[in-house]
């Protein structure tokens, strides 16, 4: 039900869509800062607000011999006070274009009179007309209506723009006005900033750890069924037969044949031999050392190359120092194995019932055909 204010002469009087409030009589005048006056129900605003349920319960001032309780809204605009009374009538009455124009002032006033569903639309219609030029403003307006969500949208627009926002005034008159915000807000920036530092290492950890993985899982494959190049029953020498080494890519072949040449590599290295090694040598003497840690294989069948002799080994260095750091290595490594196997069995899984589901479409259509 809309509400219009009119204005008769000095006086500002509802009328709703339907129903004219002018048949009940009005027992509130709502004073403006333009002195203005608003005529209202005492009951439709004790309904609609517990502050001013508390100012209907107090005596009544009789006011220049009038009868009517007086409510003074002040430090608004008048336009602003009608479409708040309005709102207490019919809250579906509020337009975009008000939201926008007075979305600011019935924020305020809306804390003010506890006023929850005009403050959530406000706090809402607010935060998406905010702009570089008004956030400063409108985060300390957020602070002081307490309203956590526009105050957080605020500050990620400041973080984001800070360059901008540093230029205007509204930045320039909180520095020298309100030092104790201006920290709030170097804070929070400083912990955005570290916050992005933090998830970008870890995405680069999850990122080499499950390529570890990988190449765990292609050294596997390469030991025990062999692929383009290396084959478990092949001789490195090409003069050799490699009839069982199979000749297709795999799905992991940018891997896979990395490893397939450092394998080549560490099988005829001349440093290796002579004891002195060289860095490709040792990059894969640490690849099957992390095999030996994550191979689940317990019965001594495992084919790649010196597992058993680095699970040997491990037993025996456990105390030592380097261990912690290995050993934290080694179970995400793990891990990274693990989910990868996990969401592979799920994929897998999705593929066998989409693959059912077609078959079942087909076979109904085949037979209402």
């Amino acid at each position: 039900m809309a509400i219009t204010a009119t204005t008769n002469g000095g006086d500002v009087s509802l009328n709703a869509d339907k129903v004219s409030y002018d048949l009940v009589e009005t027992d509130v005048e709502i004073i403006t800062s333009g002195r203005r006056r608003i005529p209202a129900h005492s009951g439709i605003l004790a309904s609609a607000s517990p502050v001013l349920t508390n100012i209907m319960e107090k005596p009544r001032k009789i006011h220049g011999g009038s009868s009517k309780r007086v409510i003074k809204i002040l430090g608004v605009p008048c336009e602003a006070v009608s479409v708040f009374v309005r709102f207490l009538y019919s809250p579906s009455s509020l337009t975009e274009n008000e939201m926008e124009t007075y979305g600011i002032h019935l924020l305020a006033i809306s804390h003010v009179y506890m006023v929850t569903q005009l403050k959530q639309r406000c706090t809402k219609g607010v935060g998406e007309s905010v702009t570089t030029e008004n956030v400063v403003d409108v985060l300390q307006l957020a602070r002081l209506c307490d309203a956590p969500d526009l105050f957080l949208k605020c500050m990620r627009l400041i973080q984001s723009k800070f360059k901008t926002v540093e230029q205007t005034e509204g930045w320039k008159f909180l520095q020298e006005h309100d030092p104790f915000l201006e920290l709030d807000i170097l804070q929070f920036i400083d912990e955005a900033e570290s916050r992005k530092k933090r998830r970008r290492r870890h995405r680069r950890e999850q990122n080499l750890y499950m390529q570890l993985s990988e190449a765990m899982e292609c050294i596997e494959h390469i030991c025990t069924e062999g692929c383009t190049l290396v084959g478990p029953s092949c001789s490195l020498d090409n003069n050799k037969s490699t009839s069982q080494v199979k000749t297709g890519p795999c799905s992991a072949f940018s891997t896979c044949y990395g490893l397939q040449l450092l394998i080549r590599h560490f099988a005829v290295c001349k440093k290796r031999v002579d004891g002195k090694g060289c860095v490709r040598c040792k990059r894969m003497i640490q690849l099957l050392k992390l095999h030996s840690s994550v191979c689940d294989d317990q019965s001594e069948s495992c084919r790649v190359p010196l597992c058993r002799q680095f699970k040997k080994r491990g037993e025996k260095d456990k105390k030592m120092v380097e261990e912690t750091k290995w050993k934290v290595l080694v179970r995400r490594v793990a891990s990274a194995k693990a989910m990868s196997s996990l969401s592979q069995s799920k994929k897998n899984k999705s593929e066998v019932l989409f693959k059912e589901e077609v078959e079942d479409f087909i076979r109904i259509r085949n037979k209402l055909i």
